[in-house]
């Protein structure tokens, strides 16, 4: 067990007292005492309501565990079922359209498109993986997931399938065209990109060149101008970064010697205490 701060009525453990008090207040303009009052009011409101809910849940639960304990061995009525989950107040008639508004929400919920990932802070290795998993290959994603089908020969196999390779390839065109489109043709039929006067220029092997219909979706780049080795474009706040490598063995096959298309897949990550006694009232 962590040592513990008796904080008005909380008793905390050290651990987090230590991170609010002075890692997360400071500079913040807020008052450590009244940071904490406001807290245990908090608590000593919602803390009832919650173990109440908590308590409808168990009930409901067991409830529908002695439902499938006696009916055992039986074949499932799914009628009868969803008219029990009724009967117990599992499933609720379906209410009134309506619409709600939101205050002072943080811009990752309000406008950002990307999910939050959450992790226990008791594992630093969780954490770590969580702050990688900010982004990821498409085309990694793409060629062992079921989004591609294994058939017409794009079996995924113990070894590199060409064929599903570039079943992945044609995806992950379809993908920029869908998100970040030319305003004419198509990057499935570009050739090169290069970066010309702060705008992306894509060429097709007609060597006719198009930019992004929308320019500001365009970010930045790594390497020369008239031959990047990334580009950075963005969609919806969230960031997608086209990789090119020729002498790569994806890249040497691609007419734009695009290697992979890498993904921002969340902006933030939660460090969840849900399974930690921190705080006691």
């Amino acid at each position: 067990m962590s040592e513990r701060i008796i904080v008005g009525g909380l008793s905390v453990a050290s651990e987090l007292h230590a991170l609010v008090n002075e890692e997360i207040i400071p500079g913040t303009g807020i008052d450590p005492d009244g940071f904490w009052q406001a807290f245990e009011v908090i608590i000593n409101d919602l803390a009832p309501r919650n173990r109440a809910l908590l308590a409808v849940r168990e009930e409901i639960q067991e409830r529908i565990d002695n439902w499938h304990r006696d009916r055992a061995g039986q074949a499932h009525d799914h009628e009868a079922y969803k008219q029990f989950l009724a009967d117990i107040g599992y499933l609720v008639p379906v209410g009134d359209a309506f619409s709600i508004t939101t205050e002072n929400v943080d811009p990752e919920i309000s406008s950002i498109a990307g999910p939050q990932l959450v992790v226990p802070i008791t594992n630093a290795r969780y954490s770590l993986n969580a702050a990688n998993a900010r982004w990821g290959s498409l085309y990694d994603a793409l060629y062992g997931n079921d989004v591609i089908p294994e058939t017409d020969g794009a079996d995924k196999g113990p070894g590199y399938n060409s064929v599903r390779g570039a079943k992945v390839i044609a995806y992950g065109r379809q993908f920029l065209d869908q998100n970040l489109p030319l305003n004419s043709g198509s990057h499935a039929d570009a050739t090169g990109y290069q970066v010309k006067d702060g705008q992306l220029i894509v060429t097709d092997s007609s060597a006719k060149q198009s930019k992004l219909r929308n320019g500001e979706q365009f970010v930045g780049y790594l390497g020369e101008s008239d031959n990047p080795s990334s580009v950075l474009l963005k969609n919806n706040g969230l960031h997608v970064e086209i990789q090119f490598d020729s002498s790569h063995n994806v890249g040497k096959d691609d007419l734009a010697g695009i290697k992979d298309i890498v993904l921002e897949s969340a902006i933030t990550t939660i460090q969840d205490c849900e399974d930690l006694s921190l705080i006691h009232i």
